[in-house]
């Protein structure tokens, strides 16, 4: 989850200040340290703990010379968040630098060994084994990129590594396994990175190497090269994501921003029709469908699960990623497994994708053009949210699950479905004008310690999806049940302390939800419902209630009721006086 960026310029000019506004494209992946190296006659680290802002003033990053350089922001995996296991790492003779991202599994036993033969360690990282075996094996002979390769091949794990050495200080070095890597090229010079955020103000023709692949960057261009060294074709694909799409926009977080714009993802995404009628003709018959998704992507495949086993009678399983195994060993021929993925990145959707290759037809729903898993997937769905900067999943989340529903209803032939998705934009921009009013009564629920999220049916994906984003950026903890579920054992823990949040749209679950309000009420339970605007029976059952369009059915709820939840999760976070764009513990793309 560690952000990468490398470049080489082509001209004599200070490469820090282009490095130091690449790195801070990628906060948005998370990260608890930022260091940068850079080449003038020999290798300059700085690097430290903390946010960019602040390690930044302390450093200065930006007055450090020469042409080529690296830079990192790290995620902890392996080693706290200290300035030592910031990123760059160098060998003992401080004549290679490295930065990384992904997890080493045997880096205990490479560390000993290397301890042996007398290398020393000032990390507690997995990564520092990097720079010291590309050392030893350059003392062998080798040059950086075969050193670099033989490097490698003692790696076991996950890896995004960006090399440079004094010994060749006219290039970088770079090679990939199951973590995202790209390279790009513009008008100054070249260039390395985790995600295409980092690098578009300078260069938007992207390069995605293969697994194992070395990309060779010098100032006269770049080449990939094959395991044996060999030269590969490569081809480039234009991002048409402006610098100016992953800006506030004069909004105070991301995060409002991309909660506004999911009117706009849906209208982009409902343009991916016919590409995925196309699809579906290709797909042809299937006995089963296995969605694979993690987090968030795992609420829109549990909508995807409830519209196509309704509308299309086919079986539908809901897998997390990280528990697929056990579920793989049952995928066929006749099974097509769906993988969800806001970055195309995730790597146990990435890990569970291979796996499902060699038995299925496989579609990929990712958001970000070029990633990972739009080469692995033999279908895939792009959908149209454009980037999105807060860690916490808003517009990728509507996107993803337009693309679900219309893949069930052009799946089912589900012609009314269809044309009631058009009027989702408007509905989204309905509730989204709600916001003052649900920023006054989220006002209610900083006291909490403790949220309860309920629905039925379709409803309760939205629950899970409400639930989440208020555990991501309150820290509040709170759960979401099928309201059926209460009386199985939930209902111990509803008392006067204990808000209850309700999705109850107009449909087929209304009445039996009224009743479980009931139930909550009874054991004191403070009552916020999201339900028709002009319920009156809802408003005298709950303490408070935001108002939908009434025309919003059940069926297409979560695609609305989310949003306010959103809302809900925002303005208690602006209220506890968190970053909402920036949750602790977490980030943006999952690569370990």
């Amino acid at each position: 989850m560690c952000g990468i960026v490398g470049c080489i310029l082509k001209e004599n000019k200070d490469v820090a200040p282009i490095l130091f506004s690449c790195i801070s494209k990628l906060e948005y992946r998370g990260y608890d340290s930022i260091g940068i190296a850079t080449y003038d006659n020999t290798i300059n680290v700085k690097k430290g703990k903390g946010d960019i802002e602040t390690v930044n003033e302390n450093l200065n990053f930006e007055d450090m010379k020469g042409d080529l350089g690296i830079a990192h922001t790290r995620w902890a995996s392996t080693g706290r968040p200290t300035d030592a296991n910031a990123h760059p790492h160098m060998d003992n003779s401080q004549s290679v630098a490295v930065v990384h991202n992904g997890t080493l599994e045997n880096y205990t036993d490479l560390k000993e060994e290397l301890i042996e033969e007398g290398f020393t360690f000032k990390s507690t990282t997995d990564s520092e084994v990097i720079p010291n075996l590309i050392k030893k094996f350059m003392e062998k002979g080798k040059s950086l990129e075969d050193a670099l390769r033989k490097t490698t091949e003692k790696l076991k794990g996950s890896y995004a590594i960006v090399a440079i050495s004094k010994d060749e200080p006219d290039k970088l070095v770079a090679t990939r396994k199951d973590s995202p890597l790209i390279v790009a090229y513009g008008e100054k010079g070249y260039f390395v990175a985790s995600d295409t955020p980092a690098v578009l103000e300078y260069a938007r023709d992207v390069i995605r190497p293969d697994e194992c692949e070395v990309a060779v960057l010098t100032k006269d261009g770049i080449e990939i090269h094959d395991k044996n060294g060999e030269n590969v074709k490569w081809e480039s694909k234009y991002i048409d994501w402006t610098p100016e799409m992953a800006q506030k926009e004069g909004h105070p977080h991301f995060m409002i921003k991309e909660i506004i714009e999911q009117s706009e993802a849906v209208k982009n995404t409902l343009g991916q029709k016919a590409n995925i009628q196309k699809i579906i003709d290709e797909i042809g018959d299937v006995k089963r469908i296995c969605f694979v998704a993690c987090g968030t992507s795992y609420h829109a495949s549990i909508t995807g699960k409830y519209l196509i086993e309704s509308m299309a009678g086919i079986a539908c399983d809901v897998v997390i990623a990280s528990e697929s195994k056990y579920t793989a060993r049952t995928w066929d021929e006749d099974t097509l497994v769906i993988f969800i993925s806001q970055s195309g990145e995730t790597y146990d959707s990435r890990m569970a994708l291979k796996e499902a290759r060699k038995t299925s037809k496989t579609l990929a729903i990712v958001n970000v053009a070029g990633s990972a898993m739009t080469d692995e997937a033999e279908f895939v769905i792009q959908t149209q949210a454009g980037p999105e900067i807060g860690v916490a999943a808003t517009k990728t989340y509507i996107a993803q699950l337009t693309a679900i529903y219309l893949f069930a209803g052009l799946l089912s032939k589900n012609g009314e479905l269809i044309e009631e998705l058009n009027k989702v934009p408007a509905y989204i921009d309905e509730a989204v004008k709600e916001r003052e009013t649900i920023k006054e009564l989220s006002k209610m629920y900083t006291f909490a310690e403790n949220i309860f999220y309920l629905g039925r049916g379709f409803s309760y994906p939205i629950a899970l999806e409400g639930a989440l984003k208020l555990k991501e950026i309150t820290y509040i903890h709170a759960e979401a049940y099928p309201a059926g579920e209460l009386k199985h054992g939930p209902l111990a823990l509803i008392d006067e302390k204990v808000p209850v949040i309700v999705v109850v749209p107009p449909g087929e679950d209304y009445d039996k939800t009224m009743t479980h309000i009931e139930e909550v009420k009874a054991r004191g339970a403070i009552v916020l419902c999201v339900g028709a605007k002009g319920d009156e029976k809802i408003a005298e059952n709950s303490k408070e209630i935001i108002g939908i369009n009434p025309e919003v059915t059940d069926i297409i709820a979560p695609l609305v009721y989310t949003v306010p939840l959103q809302l809900v999760s925002y303005y208690v976070t602006i209220e506890k006086g968190y970053n909402p764009d920036k949750p602790r513990n977490l980030a943006k793309v999952i690569t370990v």
